[in-house]
């Protein structure tokens, strides 16, 4: 029995986009049990599912054991990657 290339591909991509959905919910609620703001909101603000994975590496660096010096390096490294989520940040609290 052949394959059915155009349906196998409709059906991975109909999973891999409940896998990220999946995803993005279970980060929005780890993020959410962190900070102030709740599961809808971050999902509000975060609604591509990259965003909500920048946001975790932006967190994880701000809430590190690291000293000042050394998360401001990080943020500058990683500036481009974390600016979108800065400005939307500032925008919900400005």
């Amino acid at each position: 029995m052949p394959i059915d290339w155009d349906k196998f591909e409709k059906n991975l991509d109909q999973i891999i986009d409940k896998a990220g959905k999946k995803t993005d919910d279970k980060l929005a609620s780890r993020i959410s049990s962190i900070t102030r703001m709740t599961d809808e909101e971050i999902k509000e603000l975060f609604p591509k599912p990259g965003d909500i994975e920048k946001l975790v590496k932006l967190l994880r660096t701000v809430k590190s054991a690291e000293d000042r010096n050394n998360k401001i390096n990080e943020l500058v490294e990683n500036a481009e990657e974390f600016g979108g989520i800065v400005l939307t940040l500032l925008e919900k609290f400005v």
